[in-house]
């Protein structure tokens, strides 16, 4: 099949959707939704989050030099996409979309959110001025998953969280596992017993 030659962008899809806190202290904390995180490191565990200069969160993660990287499940997805349209200068995201912050251990002032799956409190590490986007690349310092996500093995099942993707404008879940880190090379015998769950 043919490709249609297109001009360079952020085709890079899907991405996870996630919720940003943030907060400076005697302020109401803030929410900002970002298609555009990553990892970046395993040892120490760091990730990335690329926001642009004018957005309200940008002042608050550069003044505070923290942040908390909130998963989104489907039932935050309507919550997600009104942090990601408007603004905390304006409204109180929180209040305004039924959610509760809770300390996040190691976080000074950024809260989590309780209603996320999963949370990652980050140090900020570095801030890398890129063009539209400034990349605060934190290190995660403490992290929380719902309860109901771990398995007896010690594993989480991130796909019973119902995590949300973006992908080039639209939100989208995840499917069933198609595969497992090593699958092409299993033995039959594990591959029967970890696809067969």
């Amino acid at each position: 099949m043919a490709f249609i030659p297109t001009k360079p962008g952020t085709l890079l899809s899907p991405a996870p959707a996630v919720m940003v806190t943030c907060a400076r202290a005697g302020e109401r904390p803030n929410i900002i939704t970002i298609a555009w995180a990553g990892t970046v490191n395993s040892d120490p565990p760091m990730v990335s989050v690329s926001v642009r200069p004018g957005r309200h969160s940008h002042l608050i993660i550069r003044d505070t030099g923290e942040f908390v990287v909130n998963l989104v499940g489907r039932e935050l997805l309507k919550a997600a996409d009104f942090c990601g349209v408007r603004s905390g200068r304006d409204t109180d995201k929180f209040a305004a979309c039924g959610l509760e912050a809770v300390p996040a251990e190691g976080m000074s002032q950024a809260p989590a959110i309780a209603q996320s799956p999963v949370w990652l409190a980050c140090k900020v590490r570095s801030a890398l001025e890129l063009g539209s986007h400034t990349m605060f690349i934190g290190e995660v310092v403490s992290a929380g998953v719902r309860e109901d996500l771990s398995e007896p093995s010690g594993r989480f099942d991130f796909l019973k969280a119902g995590l949300v993707a973006y992908c080039h404008g639209e939100y989208a879940g995840l499917t069933r596992a198609l595969g497992f880190f090593g699958f092409s090379v299993a033995r039959p015998e594990v591959l029967k017993r970890r696809m067969n769950k």
